[in-house]
């Protein structure tokens, strides 16, 4: 069980192409407000801004031919340097072979009081893979499929992580994985008429026995 007493600020690095596709979502919400807060901190690095190309192109034609495009090293190894310094740090490259993220890495890294975790995310065709194997860095998985670019697992994994950081959501319980949480939930009215139909609360819910309350949740539970 995690302790909620201390404050622990994590500051999350994102080396992307494409900082604005990712920070609409991490501004807004439950997310910004840990921003405000200072609970997380959120620092992007473009590539682009680390290329020695007078264009700031990345992007290179891969060697032994195929399609499409492929991240070169030098301007994906200077923008991870930049965020790094002399920090420790944890390094992740988003693959679909990689380990499976899920809560328990997220509660992990937190109980491990990490404080700086970069995230590297790939496009085109993906990253040179001698960035991975220079930087040793933790290939992790959000799903046995393929995106277009690593920005949505980014956002994935940043907020699994995030919702862990003592005071992100203010209270203990607010966890769902740390109590007893139904995959049904329901609010007011206690009657609500749809097209004709009566659809109702279910009964146990307005009873105020909450020991049959509790009994309902685990029949119901969601598995997370």
């Amino acid at each position: 069980m995690l302790c909620y007493g201390a404050h622990m600020a994590v500051t999350f690095h994102i080396i992307t192409l494409f900082p604005d596709a990712c920070a609409p979502y991490l501004n807004a919400s439950i997310i910004g407000r840990a921003q405000e807060s200072k609970k997380i901190k959120i620092k992007y690095y473009d590539p682009k801004d680390f290329s020695r190309d007078k264009w700031g192109r990345v992007d290179r034609r891969p060697y032994g031919g195929g399609p499409g495009m492929v991240l070169e090293p030098e301007a994906m190894l200077r923008a991870v340097q930049k965020a790094v310094g002399k920090k420790k740090v944890e390094i992740y490259f988003f693959d679909r072979s990689g380990v499976q993220f899920t809560n328990e890495t997220a509660r992990a890294l937190v109980k491990k009081k990490v404080k700086d975790m970069v995230f590297i995310c790939g496009h085109y065709e993906g990253v040179d893979a001698r960035v991975q194997k220079i930087l040793k860095a933790k290939k992790i998985s959000v799903g046995p499929y393929t995106l277009t670019g690593g920005e949505l697992p980014a956002l994935i994994v940043i907020d699994a992580i995030a919702r862990q950081v003592p005071g992100v959501l203010g209270r203990f319980d607010s966890i769902e994985e740390e109590r007893v949480s139904s995959s049904e939930v329901y609010t007011r009215p206690e009657v609500f008429v749809w097209k004709g139909k009566k659809h109702r609360v279910p009964k146990v819910l307005l009873s105020g026995n909450h020991a049959e309350i509790e009994k309902w949740k685990q029949l119901t539970k969601e598995v997370l």
